[in-house]
């Protein structure tokens, strides 16, 4: 009978606390994230359907898992959207799809036992001109996407797998010798050396014609066909989108960067979990870039590349949009396996400012925070505020700043002995980037392999960086470069093994 009222007695309670936070914040649950901030931002809500629903399986799609769905997908969102929108439901089954394109109005909704698997066939996905890596360019057009379009959701409690595995290249340093095994015996793969493999002859072509990720001398559109699987797409691409909330859905296995919103507004990303294997090759969880006005709560990322990142476009293409990312709350996340917990850059060259990170943790990732740039970037990076970050694990650096950044993890640069130049002054322009007014609290680390290090440009430091209550175990201690007016207070760094 003590058992049954104390069961009744903790459901009251979670019904006061419920209805009094109705009371207090209304409609809008959400609009707690944005109360109380170091900056201004507007009040951001989840985006409102029409009461209308329609099921993928009504429009002969069948989840068997081999029965190409793309025609219904496409019919049933067709037919939504001249209603005036509402609600696509996915029932439980494997949904075998290619690209699927959102429109305004429309709430993708994956039941529980849902999964929205896209096809491995680069002859469903036609080149389209993008934006990847900061650049302008062309990529193969993403599995899931939407263009300009306002009030749309991805929402439920299935699964939308991008079948990255067909796309990515791989390296051998980052998996087992049954895993090297298995991948390399594909067929129409190429062996491009003894420590990378690539999927296809067409993608070896692109990855040698490439700056970084993006192909430079395609004259004609049979030379943009040559390298088609190289230009491997982002799986969510969510473009000059506005109200747009993704909840409670796994995204996973994509075959470039997994979520990318770009130039959107009035963003919520609730509950979700973003994850990709550990060999992921730029198998970014969640890229956030020239966005205004987001939320990122409640949520997961696990991914063999950077966790959270923010970005805003890479040197004169980004300068030229000049939209920088901005009025972002990250907050109740973690991160697992991944280059950086937490991550700006290096793609900044709009800027980022007003950005809050709070209440969460980082498990075993390459870095815990993470700020990166370099000269020819540009852009300012200021207005951040870091509070009450637990990490555990982290392989390398708690913290870092690095304007030297080339492409590579810090566990890279640290094997392969990167030393850079951090005397030599250049002229200070607009390929200048600017990293100012940073504010780091409450920061809990368990084992590091270093502490903290600053490596700032000697025309530009590193500059206004406050750090209180920070308490980090680290095999390193800390290190600063060309950095000036950093605050510390109550820092306590205990160098030991770990």
């Amino acid at each position: 009978m003590r058992k049954v009222l104390m069961i009744v007695m903790a459901a009251i309670m979670v019904a006061c606390q419920t209805n009094t936070e109705k009371s207090q914040y209304g409609d809008n649950p959400y609009k707690k994230y944005t109360e109380g901030l170091p900056f201004e931002m507007p009040e951001v809500k989840a985006p409102v359907f029409p009461d209308r629903a329609v099921t993928l399986s009504d429009y002969e799609a069948v989840g068997d898992g081999q029965q190409l769905c793309t025609d219904a997908f496409a019919k049933a969102i067709d037919e939504l959207s001249k209603q005036g929108g509402g609600k696509l439901v996915v029932p439980r089954g494997v949904w075998y799809t290619g690209p699927i394109v959102l429109k305004s109005n429309i709430n993708l909704h994956l039941e529980k036992g849902a999964i929205i698997l896209f096809a491995a066939d680069e002859n469903l996905y036609p080149l389209i001109k993008t934006s990847f890596e900061g650049l302008d360019t062309r990529r193969c057009q993403s599995p899931l996407s939407a263009d300009s379009a306002e009030n749309i959701a991805v929402t439920g409690e299935g699964v939308i797998d991008g079948n990255g595995q067909y796309w990515r290249p791989l390296k051998r340093e980052k998996v087992t010798d049954a895993q090297w095994a298995k991948f390399t015996s594909r067929e129409g793969g190429v062996m491009h050396s003894p420590k990378m493999w690539y999927p296809s002859e067409g993608y070896a072509k692109g990855a040698d014609a490439a700056d970084m990720n993006v192909p430079t001398g395609m004259r004609s559109e049979e030379d943009w066909n040559s390298v088609k699987r190289f230009l491997r797409p982002v799986m969510v691409s969510l473009v000059n989108c506005k109200n747009v909330l993704l909840q409670g859905v796994i995204f996973q296995n994509s075959p470039a960067w997994n979520i990318h919103p770009l130039m959107c507004e009035n963003i919520i990303i609730d509950n979700v979990l973003a994850r990709n294997p550990s060999y992921a090759q730029n198998g970014d969880a969640l890229d956030l870039e020239s966005c205004k006005n987001a939320l990122i709560v409640n949520s997961k990322f696990d991914a063999g590349d950077d966790g959270i990142c923010i970005k805003s476009g890479k040197d004169a293409d980004g300068r030229r949009r000049g939209k920088p990312c901005e009025n972002v709350v990250v907050d109740g996340c973690t991160v697992f396996a991944g280059h950086g917990g937490f991550v700006v850059g290096s793609e900044m060259s709009g800027g980022v400012r007003n950005i809050m990170v709070k209440n969460s943790q980082f498990l075993g990732t390459d870095v815990g925070l993470r700020f990166k740039s370099k000269r020819g970037r540009g852009g300012i990076v200021e207005n951040i505020y870091i509070d009450g970050i637990s990490m555990n694990q982290i392989k390398n650096d708690a913290l870092i700043f690095n304007m030297y950044y080339g492409g590579k993890s810090v566990s890279e640069t640290i094997a392969d002995g990167d030393n850079p130049n951090i005397v030599d002054i250049q002229p200070v322009d607009e390929t200048t980037p600017i990293f100012r007014n940073i504010n780091i609290s409450n920061v809990v680390c368990n084992g590091a392999g270093r502490a903290m290090t600053f490596n700032g440009l000697p025309e530009m430091p590193i500059d206004g960086i406050t750090l209180e209550n920070i308490n980090i175990i680290a095999e390193k201690g800390e290190e600063f470069n060309n950095s000036k007016n950093i605050t510390k207070t109550n820092v306590n760094i205990v160098v030991q093994k770990y």
